[in-house]
């Protein structure tokens, strides 16, 4: 059966006290929302955005990077269920599952959400609930069963009597629905509740009355739901994350020094005995090769493909650049949009100069196989060198160089002897 999915993603999220989407603020260089349509990319066919706050913003990122994504604007922002009901004009004749989701929960896997929706098709089930255990359900909407152990309804913390607020099993905000059969609830939902809002927990009562088969999935790591409403929760999200992307790095061979300090994004790939040293930030998509050595304190922003046997030394920053097997990067050295041969040697201090302030374009630097480059060089790009060359220290280079060449900028050296000496007298 056809999966798509709706995802609220409308809300200006007030204590972030930002002048930005909440669902665009970043973990490991992607936005909240990104990790949401990464994780359902392999199960929808297509993702329907409901945007509101910021909805220039959030389109924008969406239509940029997802192509099987539309936007739907919410305007004016009546509830949760007001939210999905913008779908429903191009839902018409869809019958399939929906998956409902919230676009500021980063943390929810993909494999949680598949098990879900294998839970919904196997119990023959027309609308599916995602809930949590949590030993303190303070501000979640708790989960309501019937004397069977069967879907009761859920119940919003405001609008909780004092035994419901006992509870501890929660809402996960998560919902998988047959589109045929749940689609009219969107039509008769109500809004008599504390907020004045369609509330999406009404479908529940809407498909008990419709004699619907209605259902709870309790999901394994209640993590997964962890919603960013503050730059706390925010912080506090990247922690697990990143935890849980270094456990996975671990565990498939890679050597973290120092978990404490060291930063990983879930995008980047790396291979087996390579070595992340302490207080490394690695973000965005990234491939890194076996046995390679990176940092301490080295920093790849992301577009960066590293092959087998490299070193990246301390304090080195690496950008949309390729480098080829055996190659030494030296410390404080800056390279962006390059791309370095096998067995080249980058001296300490190296920068590739590849931003126009003018223009605002950034150009390539391109060094091939066996190139050795000197301390303190700048490769103001566009430039190449070819095979072999090596550029002495201190030099800047503006053109490209033929195989085999020796590059040279020094001034002559004057010395002036006793200069110091007469100056102190």
């Amino acid at each position: 059966m056809d999966i798509k999915s709706i995802i609220l993603a409308a809300g200006k999220g007030t204590r972030m006290k930002s002048e930005t989407s909440k669902v665009l603020h970043e973990i490991m260089g992607k936005p909240l929302l990104g990790y949401v349509l990464d994780n359902v990319k392999n199960i929808a066919s297509e993702n329907f955005v409901i945007v509101g706050h910021k909805a220039e913003q959030v389109t924008d990122y969406v239509e940029k990077n997802y192509k099987n994504s539309k936007t739907i604007l919410q305007s004016p922002q009546l509830g949760t269920g007001h939210a999905v009901s913008m779908a429903c004009k191009y839902l018409e004749n869809f019958d399939g599952n929906i998956l409902i989701l919230c676009g500021d929960t980063p943390l929810i896997t993909e494999e949680t959400l598949k098990k879900f929706i294998e839970y919904h098709n196997s119990s023959n089930s027309d609308l599916t609930v995602m809930s949590a255990i949590f030993d303190n359900p303070t501000n979640y909407g708790r989960i309501i069963r019937e004397s069977d152990n069967s879907l009761k309804c859920i119940v919003e913390e405001k609008d909780a009597t004092p035994a419901q607020k006992a509870v501890k099993e929660v809402n996960a905000g998560i919902y998988c629905i047959n589109w045929a059969k749940v689609k009219g609830a969107f039509s008769d939902l109500k809004t008599n509740n504390a907020q004045g809002e369609y509330y999406l927990t009404d479908i529940i009562a809407w498909g008990k009355n419709s004699g619907l088969s209605v259902k709870a999935y309790t999901m394994d790591e209640n993590s997964e739901i962890y919603g960013i409403n503050s730059r706390i929760n925010l912080a506090e999200a990247s922690k697990i994350m990143n935890q849980r992307t270094l456990s996975k790095l671990m565990t498939n061979g890679v050597t973290i020094v120092d978990t404490d300090s060291t930063w990983i994004s879930e995008d980047t790939q790396i291979g087996t005995d390579t070595v992340i040293l302490p207080f490394t930030y690695i973000e965005g998509k990234n491939i890194i090769g076996k046995n390679c050595k990176i940092g301490p304190c080295a920093h790849l922003r992301g577009g960066v493909e590293v092959a087998d046997n490299i070193k990246i030394g301390n304090f080195v920053e690496v950008k949309k650049s390729k480098i080829n097997s055996n190659t030494n990067v030296g410390h404080l050295s800056y390279i962006g949009d390059s791309e370095l041969g096998e067995r080249v040697n980058i001296g300490a201090g190296t920068i590739t100069a590849n931003y126009n302030p003018l223009t605002k374009e950034k150009s390539k630097t391109v060094l091939g196989d066996d190139v050795k480059i000197g301390s303190n060089t700048v490769l103001v790009a566009p430039v190449i060198l070819e095979q072999g060359v090596n550029v002495g220290a201190g030099s800047v280079i503006t053109k490209n160089i033929k195989a085999w060449s020796l590059a040279l900028t020094r001034s002559p050296l004057r010395i002036l002897e006793n200069w110091v000496k007469s100056k102190l007298k």
